[in-house]
């Protein structure tokens, strides 16, 4: 395999980790600036150059895209892909992930468990989004944050207001969080490479710091961890489009909670906390991807007219929750089930007598008619009733 790292540090830790997992495999691997290239567009095929000559073949690329270069990272990542040349990290993930506010909407509207958050831009809006969190103390984070930069605590209401006002009046965009103190100063990385968590770390904050960034002074250690945090892990990174990534989560008592979702995690922390070869772990999963690649079969698979391939979402209300899928009339309905997702598990061509599970996910070739009227309705708002203060009834 021949690899492609893009990297503006070549020396940094994470970077030589990976160039150095992958020349021990036996394959071919250069460190490349990201800012070196040039998208190519007057061609009648997509191409880049890099630095002023034409970009040799590549069979795979792994970004490192740093906060810095976002715009211009993800548009060289979207042109490799263009090029057919694979990447775990798609331009879109990377996107998605790096903008708060954009990845809390995305993994909210896939039932991940996250802290509170509300995002405001009206002066007025801001106190009332304070006490929907859960009022004071809360978390005020900048949309494009890193290393525990940009993150505050304030423990009062007035702290939070001025604080917010000040970060407006500057053109800067932050969320509000609700404060999670069972987990003050504490929480878990963990390192998710296709559909599995290779490692994972505690981090715990030094002395009276909240935030547990390394960079902070933090300290890890390594974890077990539960299914469920395991699973939120997955699904988090999954959901964001990301094959290679750090998912942060709080421990909530009622389990974890994700805070964010990181495309270029650092390896340093968590492979000399774990001793484990998670450099090693990425690039055996990019060979194997770039050996066997997968296929959206949602997109390319040509089928007759009527017919096509959809995912089909088994509901905690819906009336197949309980039956096997023998008893689930699929068949009769000319619907063939690939494969039933499970958590972080995959059951492919799953037999009659499986039983099905709330939250299983089904990916289903039939006629389209049949599995659209399996879709619930859409949901739709409750309407809010405006309580009028005694005084007002009087």
């Amino acid at each position: 395999m021949k690899l492609a790292v893009l990297s503006r540090a070549p020396q940094a830790y994470s970077t030589q980790r990976l160039r150095a997992a992958a020349l021990q495999r036996g394959h071919h691997v250069k460190v490349l600036n990201t800012l070196k290239f040039a998208i190519d567009l007057t061609a009648d095929e997509p191409d880049l150059h890099f630095r002023g000559k034409p970009l040799s073949d590549y069979d795979a690329i792994l970004p490192r895209i740093g906060s810095s270069i976002t715009y211009f990272g993800t548009a060289v990542v979207r042109q490799f892909e263009q090029m057919d040349v694979y990447t775990p990290n798609t331009a879109n993930g990377i996107s998605s992930a790096r903008d708060k506010l954009r990845a809390s909407q995305i993994l909210s509207r896939h039932n991940i468990a996250m802290p509170a958050t509300a995002f405001v831009r009206n002066r007025a809006d801001v106190r009332p989004a304070i006490e929907r969190v859960g009022g004071a103390p809360v978390v005020i984070k900048l949309l494009e944050g890193t290393q525990g930069i940009g993150v505050i605590l304030a423990p009062q209401v007035k702290v939070a207001e001025a604080i917010i006002e000040t970060l407006h009046s500057t053109k800067q965009n932050v969320l509000i969080q609700k404060f999670i103190s069972e987990s003050r100063g504490r929480d878990i990385r963990a390192l998710v490479v296709g559909d599995r968590v290779v490692a994972a770390m505690r981090r715990v904050a030094a002395g009276d710091e909240f935030r547990s960034n390394v960079h902070r002074g933090g300290s890890v250690e390594a974890v077990q961890l539960d299914p469920v945090y395991e699973q939120a892990a997955v699904r988090s990174a999954q959901i964001m489009g990301l094959r290679v990534a750090g998912v942060d989560m709080l421990e909530g008592d009622d389990g974890p909670l994700v805070m964010e979702v990181n495309s270029s995690p650092g390896l340093q922390g968590i492979e000399q906390a774990t001793k484990l070869d998670v450099a090693g772990a990425i690039i055996d999963y990019i060979a194997n991807q770039v050996a066997f690649p997968e296929i959206d079969v949602r997109q390319r698979l040509t089928v007759s007219t009527g017919y096509g391939v959809a995912e089909l979402l088994v509901h905690n209300a819906a009336e197949l929750v309980g039956k096997t899928l023998g008893e689930s009339g699929l068949w009769e309905r000319d619907i063939t089930v690939l494969t039933l997702h499970r958590g972080v598990s995959v059951i492919p061509n799953p037999r009659k007598h499986v039983v099905l599970e709330a939250d299983d996910r089904l990916l289903c070739f039939g006629k389209l008619d049949e599995m659209r009227s399996m879709i619930p309705e859409r949901r739709r708002r409750r309407a809010k009733v405006r309580r009028l203060p005694k005084e007002a009834l009087s």
